[in-house]
């Protein structure tokens, strides 16, 4: 019987032997699994090199966030996944994230191209099981807020650029318009200008920015 071998790269040592522990537990229909881990960024890039030289993984399972959030190392999942895709271009990658807004989706998507993107919150033993199935045979698997998120975004009819998707992403975090200037770079007025648009765009005409962050989350782009 053929053994799917799976690369489990999270910061948190509980949540990859979790994923071990339920796999390699599970009876699949014909196959069983075998589940590697590694604990940070440097040993997952390590063994997917390694794998390159190799035996590539038949999925590679990357969380997102991969180092604390005080941190200032900008080194993500996302990274390696661009990694996998550039020297294991056969192994499915799939993401598995606490993240669930539209924007970071939307953006892993375009970055990589994932096989599978599974919201934490959601993953039990059963959705874990059915992943794996799933990307085996036929990807992709989604949960339900991905899904949602991929879908909404497809359905709007509304395309902007980069710097007017980042300018709703922070005004999405309440971050003052002056203050989104210098982290665009570009200038106040340019940002004032920029917002007039995209409401204009998203059919808000007296609305505040609230207004225009609570519609572009409906259309798919928060």
């Amino acid at each position: 019987m053929k053994t799917v071998r799976i690369l489990a790269v999270d910061d948190h040592e509980m949540t990859t032997l979790g994923y071990k522990y339920i796999l390699e537990d599970s009876e699949f229909e014909d196959f069983t699994v075998k589940v590697d881990i590694a604990k940070s960024y440097d040993r997952g890039k390590e063994k997917i090199e390694h794998s390159a030289r190799t035996l590539p993984y038949d999925i590679i399972l990357l969380d997102i966030q991969l180092f604390p959030a005080e941190s200032k190392d900008p080194r993500s999942g996302v990274d390696l996944g661009k990694l996998a895709r550039e020297i294991v271009p056969d192994s499915k990658v799939v993401f598995m994230s606490s993240f669930s807004d539209s924007y970071r989706i939307n953006n892993i998507f375009k970055a990589v191209n994932p096989d599978g993107y599974m919201v934490k919150s959601e993953i039990d033993e059963m959705s874990l099981r059915t992943m794996v199935d799933t990307v085996v045979k036929k990807p992709p698997y989604y949960t339900a807020s991905a899904l949602g998120a991929v879908r909404r975004r497809m359905a709007s009819n509304i395309d902007i650029d980069e710097q007017d998707q980042k300018i709703l992403y922070y005004l999405s975090l309440g971050t003052n318009t002056r203050d989104i200037a210098p982290l665009i770079a570009s200038a106040n007025t340019t940002v004032e200008a920029r917002k007039r648009q995209l409401k204009s765009l998203f059919g808000v005409k007296n609305g505040n920015d609230l207004a225009l962050i609570e519609e572009a989350k409906k259309r798919g782009f928060l």
